[in-house]
């Protein structure tokens, strides 16, 4: 009876909070768009610029092979007075120079090496102009092969490449089912955050332990409306998500259905730890957003694999829930393995309520009125 009136009184708060409102519904939305139209991990349009200074058919053909990869496009109204110069204004990425005399040497058997050179202040764009141009200067070379042997094939071993579960290498499978993870991770613990120091703050918690409730109540109260509340937000993002970027489960989706409430309970019971733990709503906001937010966004191989992450720092991403949650969506949505490859990944989440709980009512029974 005291566990539902402590339900009540919560919901009661929530509904004329406006931030909370807010942080449930709109700033949710807002960061689905902004993760699945705004992040872009392939580049494309790459500005470059190009001197020939050989003006032949096999020099423009070699030009034409740069642009027919899809990734160069040519640095419109540049200014500069040479191709360094382009680079230095950020007017172009990369800068192509080709020698006069590159086909009469071509054609000799001697090297020629055209010059290029590549912006390095992005060194995601570095290595994706570098790999391109490899590629290619290959293909131009086999071609020169065959034009001048035509009977003999100049590769002996050619690969067939298949992409086996996103043929079409379409961004949002990859980038939305991890951005479920990011956004069901943060605004669920802002929102327990928030709620569980607001009490403190205002002094109100002084009548809560005084009513007689104990702190396993007033806990599980607490946690059950914003437990509900945030499974609405995690319909309304998920639904939202499948609809805006057609992405779609390919597998069971039994396991998204049971680890999506364990995750969101995951993220609640945080929330509650850092705000029983804070003495003020703004020290709880920043908490979450430097306990649970970057950690989550950095450690838990949202962008990139953890693999990446360099030792000691990828042990830390042992205890960041939403790696395990991201890997469980990117199966759902892009492998449809199911059950095979991510069975473990429910009980760890298990794992992580108890602790939370643990932690969150031991912290809850330091603050208690001694009777």
């Amino acid at each position: 009876m005291r566990l539902a009136a402590q339900a009540v009184k919560e919901w009661s708060e929530f509904k004329r909070d406006r931030l909370s409102l807010a942080l449930a519904f709109l700033l949710p939305l807002f960061s689905l768009l902004l993760f699945g139209y705004g992040i872009r991990l392939e580049s494309k349009n790459i500005p470059i610029v190009i001197e020939d200074h050989d003006n032949t058919s096999l020099s423009r053909e070699y030009v034409h092979r740069l642009y027919a990869t899809n990734v160069f496009r040519k640095a419109e109204d540049s200014n500069a007075k040479s191709i360094k110069e382009a680079l230095d204004k950020g007017e172009a990425k990369a800068a192509l120079l080709i020698p006069a005399g590159f086909t009469a040497q071509i054609f000799k058997g001697t090297p020629s090496q055209p010059q290029v050179y590549i912006d390095g202040t992005d060194i995601a764009n570095t290595q994706i102009i570098s790999n391109t141009i490899t590629a290619a200067n290959r293909y131009f070379i086999a071609m020169l092969k065959t034009v001048k042997n035509p009977d003999v094939y100049p590769q002996k071993v050619k690969a067939h490449l298949r992409t086996w579960f996103n043929p079409g290498r379409e961004e949002s499978l990859f980038i939305v089912p991890g951005a479920f993870g990011i956004i069901l991770w943060m605004y669920p613990a802002l929102l327990a955050a928030v709620a569980a120091s607001r009490d403190k703050e205002q002094g109100t918690i002084i009548r809560v332990y005084s009513s007689g409730i104990s702190a396993a109540e007033f806990l599980l109260g607490k946690t059950l409306v914003y437990f509900l509340i945030s499974l609405g937000l995690a319909a309304i993002v998920i639904g939202s998500g499948c609809f805006l970027f057609q992405v779609m489960p390919t597998g069971d989706p039994l396991p998204l259905l049971i680890a999506t409430p364990l995750y969101v309970l995951t993220s609640v019971l945080f929330g509650i730890l850092l705000g029983t733990y804070a003495n003020s709503q703004t020290t709880a906001v920043q908490a979450t957003s430097s306990l649970g937010f970057f950690p989550c966004l950095l450690l838990s191989g949202f962008v990139y694999p953890i693999s990446n992450i360099p030792f000691p720092l990828s042990l830390f991403s042992i205890i960041v829930p939403s790696r395990y949650f991201i890997d469980l969506c990117r199966d759902t949505f892009v492998r449809g393995t199911g059950w095979l490859s991510v069975w473990q990944i429910p009980f760890i989440l298990l794992l992580f309520i108890l602790s939370y709980f643990l932690f969150t009512l031991y912290g809850t029974r330091q603050m208690q009125l001694k009777s």
